[in-house]
């Protein structure tokens, strides 16, 4: 029986499950994003001193957080899971940019209402608010992007991860990747005139799809897996004591060497633990998502992911100004920071709930004149159209740096239309000739 709100009971969720799912796969999916949405809420903080938005979080203040983010950061997660739940779909002699453009729908669904919703927000507040008020929350509003920016950019790379089939391939793959973010870090902390090339090092996030791979093709049994997180973990405390870089794993102000943007050797060091102790975990996590009631909660979550993971963002931020408005501070040295802290997460629980409720049909509801068939043959066409969707994920890693304004504009400007552009080149023959006689 359906229970409440429209969602199918546990009873139906599980029969409509493939006996063969795997569903460690999907827990860990979720369980990532999730704890993106709470780390965000519990971490944030924020003042307005001398009409300046202030937009902070408990790390800059405690070294435990800092420490706890060895455990909380797990966005390799999710790109490990996406990788071992697609690189089966891919089959060689498809077209890459047809393939990828399928990953792509449902991924930037949702975000083209995201930045709509964003572009009207911001008109309104630019007339109401001061100008170093809504100035940070202009740069804050699409920051979460990064994420599909970067993810796009690995989906990119799985028709060549495809060709991995044995350990020492993965092997050779994953100590190459190390290999180039330690080249690059060296030399950009060496060389401060070089600092930009960086940015190669968004290559790390590459590793947890490289693993994502071996999981899905068993390379790697759990005991191995749970020696090379454990070596992985040593190999990360030493680059932390006798190297340069800082403790937390959650971009702060003033850290230097950044261990997030870009991606960090101890970054790089993080995704391989992190994914070596997902696998060794596996097995215990899907016996536990045998249970009826965790299982139908993995589903239901995973049906709205990229809502919880977009709209979670303008309800803090937005929550967090109405407090500053009302001279609520809920910012380290303010008074009633532990009672302001309980009273925004339960204000969150709800406000996202609701939001997940009315917005996640946006992910699911095919968006017209983007969704439909997709033309899957191989040729020129096919590598304009993924070369295409390469651009608009360098671009909405660009735009991140400024947000919805200066130079971020244009970034987001071009990802809209490099998208528009993909779409338009990978519709099939059929449909554009249906389109254009209507």
């Amino acid at each position: 029986m359906p229970l409440r709100l429209g969602f199918p009971g546990p009873a139906e969720v599980a029969a409509q499950t493939p006996p063969d799912r795997d569903r460690a796969i999907d827990v860990i999916r979720i369980a990532a994003l999730t704890g993106v949405v709470i780390g965000h809420t519990v971490m944030a903080t924020s003042m307005i001193r001398d009409e300046v938005f202030i937009w902070d979080n408990l790390l800059t203040t405690s070294v435990v957080f800092q420490a706890l983010t060895w455990v909380f950061q797990i966005m390799p997660l999710f790109f490990f899971a996406g990788a071992a739940a697609c690189v089966e779909s891919w089959q060689p002699g498809a077209g890459w940019g047809g393939w990828l453009m399928k990953r792509c729908t449902r991924l930037f669904r949702p975000v083209f209402y995201y930045v709509a919703f964003w572009v009207v927000t911001l008109l309104v507040l630019h007339r109401v608010l001061p100008v170093h008020v809504y100035e940070p929350i202009a740069g804050i509003s699409i920051q979460l992007l990064w994420f599909l920016g970067a993810y796009v950019l690995m989906l990119a790379a799985v028709p060549l991860l495809y060709r991995i089939t044995t350990t020492a391939q993965l092997a050779a793959a994953v100590a190459g990747v190390y290999t180039t973010v330690m080249v690059v870090d060296v030399i950009r902390l060496h060389l401060p005139a070089l600092a930009p090339l960086g940015y190669l090092n968004m290559a790390a996030w590459v590793i947890p799809g490289l693993f994502g791979v071996a999981y899905r093709r068993r390379m790697i049994d759990g005991a191995a897996a749970l020696k090379l997180g454990l070596l992985m973990l040593g190999a990360n405390l030493a680059l932390l004591w006798f190297g340069p870089y800082e403790l937390s794993l959650v971009g702060i102000e003033g850290q230097r060497p950044a261990n997030m943007t870009p991606p960090s050797l101890l970054l790089a060091g993080h995704a391989i633990m992190m994914c070596a102790f997902a696998i060794a975990a596996a097995p215990a996590i899907a016996r536990w998502a045998q249970r009826p009631r965790v299982w139908w909660l993995t589903v239901i979550g995973n049906s709205g992911a990229m809502t919880l993971y977009l709209w979670h963002m303008p309800a803090l931020l937005l929550m967090h100004l109405a407090f500053d408005q009302l001279g609520l501070y809920r910012y380290p040295g303010q008074p009633d920071l532990l009672p302001l802290s309980i009273i925004q997460l339960a204000i969150m629980l709800v406000v996202v709930g609701v939001l997940f409720l009315t917005l996640r049909p946006l992910e699911n509801n095919p968006l017209p004149g983007w969704d439909g068939p997709i033309a899957t043959e191989p040729g020129p066409r096919s590598g304009i159209v993924g070369a295409m969707l390469c651009l608009a994920g360098a671009v909405t890693l660009a735009a991140v740096k400024w947000g919805l304004k200066d130079d971020g504009l244009y970034c987001v400007a071009v990802m809209v239309a490099a998208l528009i552009g993909a779409r338009l080149l990978s519709r099939t023959s059929r449909h554009a000739s249906v389109l254009s006689q209507s």
